[in-house]
């Protein structure tokens, strides 16, 4: 493998996604797990601390000692390159990237063309490239149609409902890993960065029509650990809100399925995590409740909580921009052609 720079076939970003390539990133571990172009492959020129190495040559020796460091690492890999990239290629055509499409990715590219790939394309500017591309786009004006409601309400099941019905959404608690409340992140394990969470919702929104609208859910910026890019939830924020109005018992009823078979351990401590603001009283009363299994009664307590910070989110709307849909239960089929009646 040559490791310095060489001619081989160039893509621009903007022609990545039509081509339906696999794409290959060879940057390091690290570097991948931070941000990747959604369903790329990582196949490392170097491991973390190998890049790490030659970094630290590059600075404090040269460029050509740095070269010939990151040869040393790469000349045992080279038959592993090509049989890692095989069975992500098994056609022989493939997109490579690296930070800024430089020599990691060039180097790699002209050595799988090497040894039998039919064409190989390095991503012009490489990750950088892409990353730009998912800020611009996400600052973008998109036709939002906003869903909210109270917590317990089922708004995430009729979002999917409403995908049954033809239209288009975007589910931004699957993308960020979590629920969206104190509790949304039981059983659900660890969150993408905010940098993978931005690269995914560019690439849910990159494959539909967005001169058709999109219906999406209400949320705070912050889902769990995830923040929503400022520019896209202005336009969460700004666009007509479908507020539905479900009776409490109703939505304690549906919190119940949703949580009761979760682990007592992580309910109780998300009740202590919003302890100053159910209160004292609210909070014993919420754990004795637990411990008993009576599931409803603590569903109910928290309720009194929510419900208070999601009419002061719908209050800082502009009333022309919100409607209130009164709905008797928490049947999603039902409700999603409700909130479909008033599109027509």
């Amino acid at each position: 493998m040559e490791y310095f720079c060489l001619m081989v076939s160039e893509i621009k970003i903007e022609e990545v996604f039509s081509q339906k390539w696999p794409i290959i990133d060879v940057r390091s571990p690290g570097e991948y797990d931070r941000g990747h172009i959604p369903n790329s492959i990582n196949i490392p020129l170097f491991s973390n601390d190998e890049r790490a190495q030659v970094g630290t040559i590059y600075k404090q020796q040269s460029k050509e000692a740095a070269i010939k460091k990151g040869y040393d690492f790469v000349e045992p890999n080279l038959d592993k390159f090509i049989s890692q990239s095989s069975k992500v290629a098994p056609n022989g055509k493939v997109i490579i990237h690296c930070w800024r499409g430089g020599m990691r990715s060039r180097s790699f590219a002209k050595h799988l063309s090497n040894n039998g790939f039919s064409d190989v394309r390095v991503i012009v500017g490489g990750y950088k490239t892409f990353r730009n591309l998912v800020l611009d786009s996400l600052a973008s004006p998109f036709h939002l149609k906003v869903i909210g409601g109270y917590t317990g309400s089922g708004k995430t099941h009729i979002l999917y409902e409403l995908k049954k019905q033809g239209n288009q959404i975007i589910d931004l608690e699957k993308l960020a890993n979590h629920k969206g409340s104190a509790f949304g992140g039981i059983g659900l394990g660890k969150q993408s960065t905010v940098e993978q969470f931005e690269n995914n919702l560019y690439g849910e929104l990159n494959k539909l029509n967005l001169n058709e609208p999109v219906y999406i859910e209400d949320e705070s910026q912050n889902i769990g650990k995830i923040k929503i890019p400022t520019q896209f939830f202005k336009q969460i924020r700004s666009a007509k809100l479908y507020f539905i109005e479900i009776p409490r018992e109703e939505r304690a009823k549906h919190l119940v399925t949703e949580y009761a078979r979760c682990d007592k351990e992580l309910l109780a401590e998300s009740i202590q995590n919003i302890s100053k603001r159910l209160g004292g009283l609210n909070t014993q009363e919420s754990l004795k409740f637990l411990e008993d299994e009576n599931y409803y009664e603590v569903a109910l307590i928290s309720l009194h909580y929510y419900d208070k910070y999601y009419l002061k989110g719908m209050n800082a709307r502009k009333s022309e921009n919100v409607i209130k849909i009164p709905l008797p239960s928490t049947n999603h089929h039902e409700n999603a052609l409700e909130i479909e009646k008033l599109q027509k």
